[in-house]
This record gives structure tokens, C-alpha cells and sequence, in this order.
């Protein structure tokens, strides 16, 4: 690794000035956010995947709050019970762009048995909100509702268009929610040239003294694989060369055994730079001959922002084959978790081909791009100043998400996506592991800190 030398982080763009008017979030907005929260936590929305989910009593308690506040939301569904829930803010600046704020409804199942509280009660106790969708994602559902309805009773008004999209089936392969939206109601969606979502502007603790604020500007994209290998079917005590279980088990095993090269993107690279400047390190993570993998350690526990988003990556997460155990099966199938980078894709698709040799087919089974957004914008500047302002300890950072979110189909409309759903936690908060986890919950001081910065970075943009 080149030689490493103090540095202070870099200058950023500076974002315009904040609103003059005072904030309009009062203790309303901050007791609705947490009510609303518990509330959309107890209408189990849960996504099993094939279909198996619905959103719409979630859909209409978010459409009558959205209606009490003077706006006209509309109910929209592919399926039956599937349904996304679209309204319009009207901005005072008719020339400005229009900004999507996007959320989904529906979460992943949760087992009763392995939560130490019911995972669909919504509990209030010791100041933290119980419940599967505390942080992925009701909260800011809740948060988003809280600070609209305090616009409208404040007579306030963002400076943008504003269109909310409350989304079903996220959590699967959203041909129910957001896919549909960007297919059939484009549309709704006129002017949106820019779209906040989920993951981003919560605490990382980067040592006792280091709060960091991670605003997502990319994702990996998606490509989930179905792998099929074919041979001779025939008795188990016979000697079998086209054997579909041993080749499939083969190709299985050299794709979770594949290391991937580095591919630095420009949202990783900025990651890298500014987790570097705030360790006193001046890195530049592009210039030849630079370890990035030997550099981790050395930005903290914050490493974790990037250390996933280096590289490509294929995980192999189901099998099948076979009826009975002295029956060699003629077919045997697989699945892969694979995730691109932006520009990665020629890369993986090789890959792919070569590990999988030529005794398996594979094909995609769910496949969506990879998304990157500039960190040098006048949008990411308004983000970072309006998390800094509430927190101002903290130091936001972009980073690109491992996975994926709606983002990814509001992007075939042209609407550029950040990941921005603020909460301030407390240092030992594991907010990772949260995420589709056991005994999912959120501050309510984390919720309050969500609705402030929520109000001013939407008011300002």
C-alpha cells in the first residue's frame, strides 16, 4: 500500500440555504410518528414471496391520514390486496423538479417463537418500539406521514413537487409494488428527476467519538440465478459418470469458493476517502498498487460500509434433487444470490459461465440493474447538511448498498435514488443486524430525530 499521510476530509458542494420559515414539526408530529409506527406494525404485512402477502389494510390506514392532511392519495393494485398507495405534494416552485420519497409496505415473516416480544404487537416499552417493520421499513413509512401532516397543519409547503409512494411487495421481487407503479402509472411520476428511499442517515458508531451517517448514493444490482444440471437417471448402486447432483454439487461449490477481483466504484471510492480522512489517512483508494483489503481494518468498524460492496458476489442459497435415495436423479437445480456492481455485470456473466462449466445451465430467475448517484451533487449536499444540523457531532459519508431496494424500478423512469431514512441511535444499537432480524426495534428518540431531519432536507430541497 502507498504511504499514508494525515488529511482533513474533503470540501463538499454546500447546499442551498435551509427554509426561513421555523419548522413546522411540532409534539404532534413527534407523537404520530411513534404512533404510527406501533400502528403499522400491528397490520402483519408479512411478504412469504410467490404472492403470498397483503399490503392493503396497511394501504388504507397510510391513504386516510394522507387524506385528513388535504391531499387526494390514489390506491393502485396488480393484484388483489397488493396495494401502493401514490399522492402529490404541489410545491411553490412550479419550475423545480419533482422529488420522489418512496417506502415500502410489506416485511419479512417473523417467527413468534424466536422474538422475546409478539413480533406484530408494535410494543412501546423503555422508549423503543417493538416490531417486525421497526426498521425496515415502517418507521420511516410513519416519519414521512408524520412530517406531511404537519406541513399541512402548519400551512407549509415543500419548495418541490413532493410524490409519495407507499409501495407493496419490496420485499420479493416488487412486480406488485413499485415495478408495477413504474410499468402502468408512470404517469404519477411526472417531474420526479430525483427519489428518497430507504437505508441511509442512520448512526454508525466509528469508535466512542466518531458518529458517521451513511447516506446510500448506489446499490449492487441484482441476479439471482436458477442453475439446472441434467444427466442420467439410473440406480443408486450402479457407477453413474452423469451423475446431475455431483455436477450441479461441483458448479455449486466452485462458485462459493470463487474469489472475486476488486471493482472500485465512484460512490466506494468517495466512501473510502472521507472513512480514511476521518482516521487522519490521506488514501487514495485508486492509485495503483493500493491494498484496499489491507486497508479496512485501519477505517474502523465503519469498514463494514464498503467491505461488502468491493467486489461482485455469488452465493449459492438453495438445492434440490432427487425423490429417493437409491434413485439417482436425471435433473438437479440450484439457486445463486449473485449481486453487480455498476460495470460489473460483463464481468459476472463470465464468471458465471466459467464457473458453472458445461454440464450446468443457469438463467436468471430475478435480475435488476445497479444503480449509482453522484456524491457531488447539490441533493447530497442538502442530505448531508440536513443530518449534520441535528446531529452535529456526526460526519455523513456515502456508501453504496450491498443489495437493493425500490429505487431500483423507479430508476427505469429516469429518477435518480438515495438511500435516506435518518435515525440517530445510541452506540451498541445494532442496526445491521435488525435488519430482517429477530427482535427488531427502533429509539423512539431515533424516530423524533427522523421526523426533524426528514422536515428540513425535503423543505430545503
Amino acid at each position: 500500500m502507498p504511504a499514508v499521510t494525515p488529511q482533513r476530509p474533503a470540501a463538499h458542494t454546500p447546499p442551498a440555504e435551509p427554509p426561513a420559515e421555523e419548522s413546522p414539526v411540532d409534539r404532534t408530529a413527534l407523537d404520530e410518528a411513534v404512533a404510527f409506527t406501533s400502528d403499522l406494525i400491528r397490520i402483519d404485512t408479512s411478504n412469504r414471496g410467490g404472492g403470498d402477502c397483503r399490503e392493503r389494510p396497511a394501504a388504507e390506514y397510510v391513504a386516510e391520514r394522507l387524506a385528513a392532511a388535504g391531499l387526494e392519495p390514489v390506491l393502485l393494485e396488480r393484484t388483489p390486496g397488493r396495494t401502493n398507495v401514490v399522492a402529490r405534494i404541489p410545491g411553490s416552485d412550479p419550475s423545480a423538479d419533482a422529488l420522489l420519497v418512496h417506502g415500502h409496505l410489506d416485511v419479512v415473516p417473523a417467527d413468534p417463537a424466536e422474538w422475546s416480544t409478539d413480533p406484530f404487537s408494535g410494543e412501546v416499552r423503555d422508549g423503543v418500539v417493538w416490531g417486525r417493520g421497526a426498521v425496515d421499513m415502517k418507521n420511516t413509512d410513519a416519519m414521512v406521514l408524520a412530517v406531511v401532516r404537519a406541513w399541512a397543519r402548519a400551512g407549509a409547503r415543500p419548495r418541490r413537487d413532493v410524490v409519495l409512494a407507499y409501495t407493496a411487495d419490496e420485499e420479493d421481487s416488487a412486480v406488485d409494488g413499485a415495478g408495477y407503479l413504474a410499468d402502468r402509472h408512470a404517469g404519477l411520476f411526472e417531474g420526479c428527476t430525483e427519489g428518497l428511499g430507504e437505508s441511509g442517515a442512520f448512526t454508525v458508531h466509528n469508535g466512542p467519538r466518531q458518529p458517521l451517517y451513511p447516506i446510500a448514493a448506489g446499490e449492487r444490482g441484482t441476479a439471482w440465478l436458477k442453475l439446472t444440471a441434467r444427466g442420467t437417471a439410473g440406480h443408486g448402486s450402479k457407477p453413474n459418470h452423469a451423475n446431475a447432483v455431483s455436477r450441479l454439487a461441483a458448479a455449486v461449490a466452485r462458485i462459493g469458493e470463487h474469489t472475486w477481483p476488486v471493482r472500485l466504484t465512484d460512490t466506494v471510492a468517495a466512501c473510502i476517502t472521507e472513512l480514511a480522512a476521518l482516521q487522519g489517512l490521506h488514501v487514495d483508494p485508486r492509485a495503483r498498487g493500493t491494498d484496499l483489503d489491507g486497508l479496512l481494518p485501519k477505517l474502523g468498524p465503519a469498514a463494514a460500509l464498503v467491505e461488502g460492496t468491493l467486489r461482485n458476489s455469488a452465493n449459492p442459497t438453495m438445492l434440490s434433487a432427487g425423490y429417493k435415495v437409491n434413485v439417482i436423479p436425471g435433473t438437479a437445480t440450484a439457486y445463486v444470490d449473485g449481486r453487480t456492481l455498476p460495470g460489473g455485470e460483463e464481468e459476472f456473466l463470465a464468471t458465471l459461465n466459467e464457473l458453472t462449466g458445461p454440464d450446468v445451465e443457469w438463467e436468471f430467475h430475478h435480475r435488476t440493474d445497479a444503480l449509482q448517484a453522484p456524491v457531488d451533487s447539490r441533493t447530497f449536499a442538502v442530505l448531508r447538511e440536513s443530518v449534520e444540523c441535528f446531529a452535529p457531532d456526526g460526519r455523513v459519508v456515502p456508501f453504496c448498498m450491498a443489495g437493493g431496494t425500490d429505487a431500483k424500478q423507479f430508476s427505469r423512469l429516469g429518477i435518480t435514488g438515495y438511500g435516506f431514512s435518518p435515525l440517530r441511535l445510541p452506540p451498541g444499537f445494532d442496526y445491521w443486524s435488525l435488519f430482517h432480524g429477530v427482535d427488531e426495534r427502533v429509539p423512539v428518540d431515533a424516530l423524533h430525530f427522523g421526523v426533524r431531519v426528514l422536515d428540513h432536507a425535503l423543505r430545503t430541497l
